[in-house]
């Protein structure tokens, strides 16, 4: 079977698979074939502290997000309560805000020369920090909070789509003998959801560059970073970066057996739907408070403390560099978003309908890159550059600091969110379209213009958008990678927050908030047909 289907356009998408799969080989290469000097040091040093942080952040961030996105999933789904409507989809709107954002606002809020504290000293008469006891934001601690406040709209998101999809006889068995609805139905049935919002949650986690950098937690990721630029060891940076890979393996095997078992099946007609339960007052009161807690924490406060910024710093905002920066990132993000799309699109129409099985599984490992923090790939993608470079004896600096090596990054990076959008869209047509097409003797290419693409176009679409926010997002490839005097939005607003002059980096940050609630909104309207679906059957 291997050697079978091997015709020129499944090679032409095995070799794109195998040149996006190729700088993940060159970190384990370097790491382990490369120079190994730095090992003993690394593992009597830095690498178990590393380590540590590592993992107390993401067992926090976790515990918190599950606790946010949980409580508040079921809450919108089982009750009846003021506001429920508001807060079904403005629960997602705090994923529309960087972590690295929501740091810097709160840095600025509740440190010592903050409005909170400097009001508590009003209020009690308090002299300095001696006569008061205030929590340290730039701790483990504060890194947890405000990650996930950001974060847990992962979990929340997969978890209500669970919820909605449980059939109602189950909930109803539950009643008759008297058990918990929501311990013995919804939550063991919504465990694979909730396991893959999680593994969603802790991937982002170990990937956060800026957010662990502005708090100073030596991370594994923030370990890349300072082995790679500040030790001037890019196998250094490999190694620790093998480790990380390990972490990633470890949380998508998790979240693959969590899931694997996971089955049930009704044929029911009618109301398909659990009513919503009225509450009394004071239970009223709490389903409240349980929603709009990570909503003011997550979003609220973020976007008004920004906009305090932007008012009161209006004279030091550099608004004509801002908008040529935001012209910069928005083509940034559209070249790479489109050229996402059209290597996703090449390889799953390929992969669907002309491909072995070793393709299939070449093209699938290929789709990995989203599972791995953009420190590691920007370290596979400079060794296995400069590994080009010697191999064809052309000069390429020029390229590896460039916008060429940022699309080949992004593309890495993103690939999946482009071949999930595409899949979905290419498994709904039947495989006799094409088949008819190729029985008329119209080619394969011809066939894949005119029927796969006008069928798929919105799938097209909508893997364009979110792979858009996310290139809008992304901070530590671009900050690793980009050419010199080169600025996105999100490196301008790391550059200026990392200096501590959050006022002139405010309407930035803000930019990106905006942009990235398209998806936002995408988001909610997929749970809403989801639950529509389910009340019309």
């Amino acid at each position: 079977m291997f050697l079978y289907n091997w015709n020129s356009s499944s090679t032409l998408a095995t070799f794109l698979a195998t040149l996006i799969i190729a700088p993940i080989i060159a970190i384990f290469l370097s790491a382990f074939l490369g120079d190994t000097s730095l090992w003993p040091h690394l593992f009597s040093t830095v690498l178990p502290r590393y380590v540590y942080n590592t993992i107390v952040l993401m067992l926090g961030v976790g515990l918190l997000s599950l606790f946010f996105g949980i409580s508040s999933a079921w809450v919108v789904t089982r009750y009846n309560f003021f506001g429920k409507k508001i807060f079904e989809w403005a629960l997602l709107l705090p994923a529309a805000v960087p972590a690295y954002i929501i740091a810097y606002t709160y840095t600025d809020f509740l440190e010592y020369a903050g409005p909170v504290q400097g009001l508590l000293r009003e209020i009690f008469n308090w002299n300095d920090s001696a006569d008061y006891w205030f929590p340290e934001i730039r701790s483990m601690s504060g890194a947890i909070v405000v990650m996930s406040c950001v974060l847990y709209p992962y979990i929340y998101m997969m978890t209500r789509a669970s919820f909605l999809t449980v059939p109602i006889s189950f909930y109803q068995t539950s009643l008759i003998y008297g058990r918990n609805s929501f311990f013995s139905v919804a939550l063991p049935l919504a465990r694979p959801g909730i396991f893959a919002g999680l593994a969603l949650v802790l991937m982002e986690t170990i990937s956060d560059f800026g957010t662990v950098e502005y708090f100073a937690l030596e991370t594994l990721t923030l370990g890349v970073f300072n082995v790679w630029l500040g030790m001037n060891s890019l196998s250094g940076a490999a190694q620790i970066s093998s480790v990380l890979f390990i972490f990633v393996v470890a949380l998508l095997t998790i979240e693959y057996l969590a899931r694997r078992r996971q089955r049930f099946h009704e044929i029911s007609s009618g109301q398909n739907m659990l009513e919503s339960e009225i509450l009394s007052n004071s239970k009223n009161f709490i389903c409240f408070l349980i929603c709009i807690t990570p909503i003011l924490l997550g979003f609220i406060i973020p976007v008004l403390i920004l906009l305090n910024f932007v008012f009161s710093g209006f004279s030091v905002i550099n608004f004509q560099e801002i908008f040529r920066t935001t012209f910069t990132s928005i083509s940034l993000a559209f070249f790479g978003a489109l050229f996402v799309m059209l290597i996703s699109f090449l390889m799953i129409v390929i992969s669907n309908y002309k491909s072995n099985n070793f393709q299939k599984a070449l093209i699938f490992v290929a789709s990995c890159g989203y599972a791995l923090p953009g420190t590691i790939l920007a370290v596979g993608i400079v060794i296995f550059v400069g590994w080009l470079n010697k191999i064809i004896h052309f000069h390429l600096s020029y390229v590896a600091g460039g916008f060429v090596v940022l699309i080949f990054a992004y593309t890495t990076r993103f690939l999946a969110v482009g071949n999930a959008a595409i899949r979905s869209g290419v498994l709904k047509i039947h495989p006799n379209a094409m088949d008819a097409s190729a029985t008329m003797g119209t080619g394969f290419f011809k066939s894949v213009r005119k029927i796969i693409m006008p069928l798929i176009f919105t799938n097209f679409l909508i893997g364009g958008i979110l792979v858009f926010v996310d290139i809008l997002k992304e901070l530590p490839i671009t900050l690793l990678l980009r050419p010199f005097n080169f600025e996105t939005l999100a490196t301008y607003v790391y550059q200026y927050a990392s200096d501590e002059l959050l006022q002139e980096s405010s309407f930035a940050a803000l930019i990106i908030i905006v942009a990235s609630l398209g998806p936002v909104i995408f988001l909610n309207s997929t749970i809403q047909r989801v639950s529509q679906k389910k009340q019309s059957n």
